[in-house]
């Protein structure tokens, strides 16, 4: 199954929430949510209680949806957070968090995780001062995320620099925004990830 190309916002729809797949367009009155709060399609809301399957189901694809990922890649992720000690939904959303495409929209370097999935795969990015180009690359404390010495000749670029800071930087990253790198100082926490997200329920759908 390819990746999903029809228009985001009626992911939001779908889920009911914003899930700032936009960028700047999510915090304005054009924001999909804002506008249509309903789902899509033309059918009548059922009055029925959602069943225990179906909210475990929208948990999942809030997720999946936010961090833009395919199902296949999406198991993958489940299936190694099941394999780690402790408790599996906490260490499912720092594997999500810890993607350098999601560390690169964390800095502030994209304004959307697609756009710095993008970024990445073009081969702007690097860790450790060495160019990286695969999105799901798993990062770890102590690393360095930054540009590549001759994209930030790019005018796109110049203009990250100076449009930065537009969102708060979450507490395990540090950013240095007159060099536009990036620091990973520790490993993300259930507090940090700034999403209303039950993970005990994506695990208990994967479980079932």
């Amino acid at each position: 199954m390819g990746r999903y190309t029809g228009p985001v916002c009626r992911q939001c729809r779908q889920v009911g929430e914003k899930l700032f797949l936009k960028g700047d367009r999510c915090f304005t009155p054009k924001c999909a949510i804002e506008k249509h709060r309903a789902a899509p399609g033309s059918q009548r809301p059922s009055r029925r209680r959602p069943s225990d399957y179906a909210v475990r189901l929208h948990e999942k694809q809030k997720v999946r949806y936010a961090y833009g990922l395919r199902e296949h890649q999406f198991l993958r992720n489940v299936k190694l957070a099941q394999k780690q000690p402790g408790i599996t939904g906490q260490y499912l959303m720092q594997l999500l968090e810890r993607r350098l495409d999601n560390v690169f929209y964390r800095l502030n370097f994209s304004d959307s995780r697609a756009q710095a999935r993008q970024m990445v795969m073009h081969g702007h990015c690097t860790v450790n001062g060495r160019k990286v180009d695969i999105p799901s690359f798993v990062v770890k404390a102590g690393d360095e995320v930054g540009w590549k010495p001759a994209s930030m000749e790019k005018d796109f670029v110049k203009e990250i620099k100076e449009t930065i800071p537009k969102r708060d930087v979450p507490r395990w990253l540090e950013l240095d925004a007159a060099n536009l790198t990036g620091k990973v100082s520790a490993l993300p926490e259930e507090q940090d990830i700034g999403a209303t997200v039950d993970s005990r329920l994506i695990v208990e759908f994967y479980s079932r």
